[in-house]
């Protein structure tokens, strides 16, 4: 099963229907957001999509983002952090503005992969048996490309896509 793993769209609409287009055309139904739409309006671009969002630093809307998400699909959730299970993997999210919250949750030995957003830099770096991801940003400031990844859970390859040059 593949998943998309974005991250920091604040409030890139362009970006986020770019990268949502790619899922779509890779046959990828499931999507963790790892924070900071920054703006509301922007769930819209999420429909067809199971999502798990976690919510970043810039996200002031929580509820609204929450009912958003739900109103478009009942499988959708919000939360400060995501745990759950994905075509048999442990995985966890956040975004990564929680201080120590990614290492923990790399540290509790629960989960296969750990993604993480907020640095605005791609991360893929295996912390004893967890894989902490960063798929860096789709918008905001810039640091690199903007990217996204797209991780394949059964064969363990992880893709970084360029969706915009810097």
């Amino acid at each position: 099963m593949r998943i998309g793993i974005l991250s920091d769209s604040h409030g890139h609409a362009g970006n986020l229907k770019r990268a949502l287009d790619l899922c779509r055309e890779n046959g990828i139904k499931r999507i963790i957001h790892c924070g900071d739409l920054a703006a509301v309006n922007m769930v819209r671009h999420f429909a067809g999509f199971d999502v798990s969002y976690v919510y970043g630093n810039v996200d002031d809307s929580h509820g609204e983002i929450e009912l958003a998400l739900a109103m478009q699909n009942v499988r959708n959730s919000a939360d400060l952090v995501y745990t759950g299970n994905i075509g048999g993997v442990s995985v966890a999210a956040t975004h990564g503005h929680l201080r120590g919250k990614v290492e923990e949750l790399a540290r509790s030995k629960q989960y296969r992969y750990v993604f993480t957003g907020h640095t605005h830099r791609r991360r893929d770096e295996l912390v004893k048996r967890t894989r902490i991801i960063n798929p860096g940003a789709l918008g905001g400031t810039r640091y690199q490309d903007r990217s996204m990844c797209i991780l394949d859970l059964e064969t363990d390859i992880a893709e970084f896509v360029t969706i915009a040059k810097w």
